[in-house]
């Protein structure tokens, strides 16, 4: 989805938002090969798109965040 929102405070005009969806998920959820590779979380976080194509599985909702942020997303929590 990309949402216009205008005066936005990093623009001078109406400029356009890639949102990134950020939303735990149960490791135990995954499959097994993802799972051996969780390090002993019960939970990581999963970032995706507008469309719902995960982009990254990461540990923690900061560096969900972080990350979407650093390719120029704006995050969301989805519950």
């Amino acid at each position: 989805m990309n949402t216009r929102y205008p005066k936005a405070p990093f623009s001078d005009d109406a400029q356009t938002v890639r949102i990134a969806y950020v939303r735990p998920i149960a490791v135990s959820d995954l499959p097994k090969e993802v799972q051996a590779q969780a390090e002993g979380l019960e939970k990581i976080y999963s970032l995706n798109d507008a469309e719902g194509t995960q982009l990254a599985l990461v540990a923690n909702r900061p560096l969900a965040f972080a990350l979407a942020r650093e390719h120029d997303f704006a995050p969301v929590n989805v519950h």
